[in-house]
């Protein structure tokens, strides 16, 4: 038996050249969200396998305790993960900690250029400091929150004359946020096939992320600003200006009017379970959940439609979502790591990705000429990527984040105070919280 096995295993080296490199095969742990997207690349790991000799194994944590999970590991210089595809905001905390591996030099020695993917998702996965060369993740996963709505419920001809006789204009797509409202209150309440639907799914969930990775979409629009341009935590008269607190006014006004009853705390699977029921007409969420949407025997193919986040008053932009993938530093297996991101950062792997249902940030596959076409929802992720921003990406990015969470949502859920007090309060916490950092 033993010699059987030693026997397998000069096979296995020899057949993938190791034996000649003198490199050892590792067993690779990366670390993820446990979502749809993961089970992609498991798939698409099978290829890495096979051509690298390494063995992988995966770490999927849903989506709730994602960020507690993997930051505790991370924090305490754990060795479960040796490749993380952490969020887009933690890539402040992963480099300034020393959590994940600097690739600067390992991009340059291997051809790898930033210059190959979106802009935006290499600013929002890979940069530290942000606008600076300096890089600690491969852009992994492009994601960004957009709209799916009921294609086939527009399309009803009653639905058609009703809203046309009393909004003055087509039942269609909508591409401003005062349209979005509009339509979400068209369909509150209505009967459809017997049954009760109602306007708009969105993100109002208070534990982790939700109600802010929601209320972005149309903050941004209505001229709300993470700081000076000129002074980044400069934070009074942007985080809280006026037209800021439209903005949240806004997305109150939203929730009150067109939201299903019982909603005041969800977030993706609560909003894709309330659309493939039937539930809604429009729904809020990232892009990943289009595959499985076009999918969907119930609501998939023609049923469902997608847009980009609308524009408003003051903007067009739609809350970035998406991760990078790094080497951690507490890792055993760097080489190996290393060896993983270098083989899927392959145009023909990036290719791969894509048809399996991951979201490619490669230049060569969504420049495609094909690529539009591709996919129902692909063009609207090529609009929905060109108008993105991201919350902070500070190393104290968990407490800013932790403060957004309570004065939105007190304010849009709860419904207390006002929302220029909700945003005024919030310019507090943060100044207190880059005061404790040392930035201002």
């Amino acid at each position: 038996m033993k010699t059987t096995q030693l026997m397998s295993a000069a096979a296995l080296t020899a057949a993938t050249g190791f034996a000649a490199s003198g490199a050892q095969a590792d067993e690779l742990t990366l670390c993820w969200a446990a979502w749809d997207p993961a089970n992609a690349l498991i798939e698409l790991s099978k290829d890495f396998e096979a051509e690298s000799g390494h063995s992988m194994s995966f770490e999927f944590v849903p989506w709730p305790n994602f960020a507690d999970r993997m930051l505790n590991e991370l924090n305490s210089g754990g060795k479960l993960c040796d490749l993380m595809i952490g969020d887009s905001q933690w890539i402040g905390l992963g480099a300034e900690a020393g959590h994940y591996v600097k690739l600067n030099d390992f991009f340059e020695a291997e051809g790898i250029s930033m210059d190959d993917f979106i802009p935006a998702t290499v600013t929002g996965y890979s940069e530290w400091p942000k606008g600076t060369p300096n890089y600690w993740a491969l852009p992994a996963f492009g994601d960004v929150v957009g709209w799916t709505y009921r294609k086939d419920w527009f399309e009803m001809p009653e639905h058609q004359a009703e809203f046309k006789e009393t909004y003055g204009r087509d039942l269609k797509a909508p591409e401003t946020l005062a349209e979005l409202k509009d339509i979400a209150e068209f369909f509150q309440g209505r009967e459809i096939d017997g049954k009760t639907v109602y306007g708009a799914a969105i993100y109002t969930e208070r534990g982790s992320e939700g109600i802010t990775m929601g209320v972005t979409n149309a903050l941004y629009n209505y001229g709300f600003e993470y700081g000076n341009p000129e002074n980044p935590y400069e934070l009074e008269g942007y985080v809280n200006s006026p037209e800021a607190a439209e903005g949240l006014e806004y997305y109150k006004a939203l929730y009150d009017c067109c939201t299903p009853p019982g909603s005041s705390d969800w977030y993706m699977s609560a909003n894709i379970d309330a659309y493939k029921s039937g539930q809604v007409a429009l729904q809020m969420n990232f892009a990943f959940i289009w595959p499985g949407v076009n999918a969907d025997p119930n609501v998939g193919g023609d049923k469902s439609g997608y847009f980009p986040n609308p524009k408003g008053p003051g903007g067009h932009f739609a809350q970035l979502g998406g991760q990078g993938i790094s080497v951690v530093s507490y890792s055993d297996s760097q080489d190996a790591a290393l060896e993983y991101i270098k083989w899927f950062a392959q145009p023909e792997i990036q290719s791969k990705w894509w048809e399996l249902g991951g979201y490619s940030a490669l230049k060569a596959v969504v420049e495609d000429p094909g690529f539009a076409t591709s996919q129902p929802y692909a063009q609207t992720f090529l609009d929905s990527m060109a108008i993105v921003k991201d919350f902070w990406a500070e190393p104290a990015y968990a407490s800013l984040l932790l403060a957004m969470q309570d004065h939105v949502h007190s304010y849009v859920i709860a419904g207390e105070g006002t929302a220029q007090e909700a945003l005024d309060a919030l310019v507090e916490d943060w100044t207190e919280v880059f005061e404790d950092e040392g930035k201002i």
